[in-house]
């Protein structure tokens, strides 16, 4: 729906910020919420009764592989819980449909252990196999498609390992040889929509000026709906516009391949020089340690921040707040990931994992991404997540890095590039909206996206439930 002025007619504002909202009409006009109060229809406008339902912001996921996520769409789950052994997963390949490339995402060593080409040659030799772990810098190639990668004859880059057919860090190459394009985002998006999501940060390393402009042609032809800020490549351009932009160099370790210290140190040097802010990928102790040092040595600009923590002791902590780092963090991990983690995960880093209350009370920046395809990219399921901490199993992770159901939403809630401002609904503010069909009071009880009824973008609704009365 499009139109010059719409009226948001009973709607409650303010009762996920001080749990007493009060009923008020909202007028959008020209992409912006234009009047709040009680309002009357002006002649012509569109008239949208909320019945009573919270109105809040946009949600904002600040961490999400958007192109991943769309081809996701057309690939095998290859890991838990869609497949939990090996015999599972030969199945899977055995009985995939069409002819051709067989890809496969999600995959993880409890599965079938260390997997390699000969695993895949022996289950699913007549066709060509590539599957990604679900970390998601490794994919593992049968020997049908490494024929076809290694056709033109050439050395691989670094990161390839023919013998093994693991291919590490190098899906530059890899889409090279595939010829692959940009997915079509027109499905994916409409799902974001659904959640309450009008904008997003898409956060892969290889992000460049091709990914900028097929982003902001998705949104010229309808397809992409959402506000889009983009992290990638240190040589990414700056051009852009307010509806995608670049903001961040995203720079993407591996504990066990740690760039020269002295590299690292210069990269995010020159990304200050050009006045662009980092953001370092850092899931293991070793390489937060690794990130801080360097970030000590180099400077800090404002903006900084680390995606993950997924380790992160007091000490760090500490080190981080006197940085002045900001944390993006996916506390849908403890949910889908959790009981993997009590098996594998030391000991001694079980309470550090994915914090979210400790890291708050010690004066951190916080925000949330989904990480989707390698999460849930529902973010209300990882608000549920990170006000329970409780596994798939219903063991609990870390109950002392519990958050409020309000301070769980406001995760989702920062400014995207200003991840310390959180957003609200108010004149002169973007008209990039988010109705439950509930008040907050109901609605914090269980975070669930079918709580959503509508989503509006720059003063457009982009998504209303099916199940409910049309507006």
């Amino acid at each position: 729906m499009r139109a010059s002025s719409v009226l948001i007619r009973d709607a409650e504002l303010g009762g996920h910020e001080n749990g007493g909202g009060r009923i008020v009409d909202v007028r959008l006009s020209d992409g912006i919420v234009a009047g709040v109060g009680c309002l009357t229809p002006l002649p012509g406008e569109v008239v949208l009764d909320a019945r009573g339902g919270a109105l809040l912001p946009g949600l904002h996921d600040h961490h999400i592989h958007l192109f991943a996520l769309a081809a996701a769409g057309e690939s095998i789950r290859c890991g838990p819980p869609d497949v939990i052994d090996e015999h599972g997963l030969a199945a899977c390949l055995q009985n995939a449909p069409g002819q051709g490339w067989i890809r496969g995402i999600g995959y993880h060593e409890h599965v079938a252990g260390d997997m390699d080409r000969a695993w895949l040659d022996r289950h699913c030799p007549d066709r060509p196999v590539r599957i990604q772990h679900r970390g998601g810098r490794r994919w593992i190639v049968n020997s049908a498609g490494l024929a076809l990668l290694m056709a033109a004859g050439d050395a691989p880059p670094p990161g390839v390992d023919v013998a093994r057919g693991h291919i590490d860090d190098a899906d530059a190459w890899l889409r090279q040889r595939l010829s692959a394009t940009f997915p079509d985002l027109a499905a994916t998006s409409a799902v974001l929509a659904s959640y309450g999501v009008t904008g997003l940060t898409e956060m892969t390393p290889s992000n460049d000026g091709h990914a900028i402009d097929y982003l902001a042609s998705q949104q010229a032809n309808g397809a992409l709906l959402q506000q889009v800020l983009l992290a990638g490549r240190a040589d990414m351009p700056f051009a852009g516009s307010m509806e995608v932009r670049p903001i961040l160099t995203k720079i993407h370790l591996h504990e066990a391949r740690l760039p020269p210290f002295g590299d690292i140190c210069r990269t995010i040097a020159d990304s200050h020089d050009s006045g662009r802010p980092v953001a370092v990928h850092c899931v293991t102790r070793t390489e937060l340690v690794f990130t801080l040092a360097a970030l000590g040595e180099a400077g800090v600009l404002a903006g900084d921040r680390i995606e993950h923590a997924s380790v992160a002791p007091d000490e760090l902590v500490a080190q981080m707040m006197a940085l002045g780092i900001q944390v993006v963090t996916q506390p849908n991990f403890i949910r889908e990931r959790g009981d993997a983690y009590l098996r594998d995960v030391e000991p001694d880093d079980l309470p550090f994992l994915y914090r979210c209350a400790g890291l708050t009370r010690a004066g951190l920046v916080l925000a949330g991404g989904t990480d989707a395809p390698f999460g849930h990219a529902d973010p209300w399921a990882a608000m549920q997540a990170a006000v329970e901490r409780r596994t798939m199993a219903g063991a609990v992770v870390g109950v002392e890095e519990r958050l409020s159901p309000e301070d769980a939403l406001g995760l989702f809630l920062a400014r995207g590039e200003a991840l310390g401002t959180g957003r609200h609904v108010g004149t002169g503010v973007p008209a990039d909206l988010c109705l439950l069909r509930a008040p907050w009071s109901k609605a914090r009880a269980h975070l669930c996206s079918d709580l959503v009824r509508a989503t509006i973008r720059a003063g457009a609704l982009i998504f209303q439930r099916v199940d409910e009365a049309p507006f």
